[in-house]
């Protein structure tokens, strides 16, 4: 449920989203896949991740069944071994996935993981041909160097939310050290994926923001998560989003990313169900498939069988 926030808006912003916020759903939704394959064309790009260190974290993200101050019951397990992951990436790679991603849990690496998540990508990319992601956390630049150098492509970091309402989700670290890792990733030649979570008690106005300030940060890839509530974290008991608010969301974030790929990750299945289609006509173009961190996804020949009536649909309807 949408929170009923009276913040202040900043007035620069007013028009813009004003002009958003006039438009039905369909209005927005024809406008919003007009710039997608305007942009884009008939692009779907496939992901999938490990959760390749998994849970005791730190920090107090209210979202998170890893972080250690929840009672959510994540698994808790150190970095697996690099057979498991070549098997994995291989396995992401037969299921239609483009990219394959590390993903290890905590506020940030140690420069000795990073050491060895380098080995990994290293390996990785003699071994398997995927392009090499890696979401670590908060980190340097020295260390993102570290990384650059043994072949990543992508480095994952989210923003989660707006900077207005990060503060009510998180309070163990800031939203300024989480740009800074966007920031640094840039600096030192790799592509950033950043986007965040919509659902989490937030407004439509903050989920703009946030399409906003990932717009000046120019990332390459922004993914859409919809908040799933799960047990024992404190977002339990929230109502989750309907789906026209999710279209709507997709929709403006492809307003704000017009070449970015718009990318459905955690929460696709269980919110919009059967509506999944639905997205990629609001201007998605892309999505994680094969499973999320803690929690199972489809099946990937349901999620490729999508794929092809997609990309069928968009060519029925492609303008330029």
């Amino acid at each position: 449920m949408e929170s009923n926030s009276k913040e202040k808006r900043p007035s620069e912003y007013e028009a813009e989203y004003g002009a958003l916020r006039s438009m039905s759903l369909k209005e927005l939704m024809d406008k919003a896949l007009s710039l997608k394959l305007q942009n884009r064309g008939l692009r779907m790009g496939l992901c999938t991740i490990t959760n390749a260190k998994s849970g005791a974290c730190s920090e107090d993200c209210a979202f998170c069944a890893q972080s250690a101050k929840n009672r959510a019951g994540a698994p808790v397990y150190d970095l697996k071994d690099i057979d498991c992951i070549l098997k994995e990436a291989e396995e992401a790679r037969k299921s239609g996935a483009k990219r394959f991603s590390l993903v290890t849990s905590g506020k940030g690496p140690s420069p000795s993981l990073v050491e060895k998540i380098a080995e990994y990508v290293f390996q990785l990319k003699r071994r398997v041909d995927l392009s090499v992601c890696a979401s670590l956390g908060i980190i340097d630049r020295q260390l993102l160097t570290i990384l650059k150098e043994a072949g990543l492509a992508r480095y994952h970091h989210n923003l989660e939310a707006s900077k207005a309402f990060f503060k009510k989700i998180c309070t163990s670290h800031s939203y300024d050290e989480r740009l800074k890792t966007i920031q640094d990733a840039k600096a030192v030649g790799l592509e950033v994926c950043s986007g965040g979570i919509i659902g989490l008690g937030e407004n439509e106005f903050d989920r703009y923001l946030m399409a906003k300030e990932l717009s000046k940060l120019e990332v390459d890839s922004c993914p859409i998560n919809i908040l799933v509530p799960i047990k024992g974290t404190p977002l339990e008991d929230l109502s989750p989003l309907s789906v026209s608010e999710v279209l709507r969301a997709i929709a403006i974030f492809r307003f704000m990313l017009p070449r970015a790929a718009i990318r459905i990750a955690g929460g696709r299945e269980k919110i919009l169900k059967d509506a999944q289609v639905l997205g990629f006509l609001a201007g998605a173009d892309a999505m994680l498939i094969g499973g999320y961190l803690t929690t199972r996804g489809r099946s990937p020949e349901e999620d490729l069988e999508m794929t092809a009536q997609i990309k069928e649909i968009w060519k029925t309807l492609q303008v330029y």
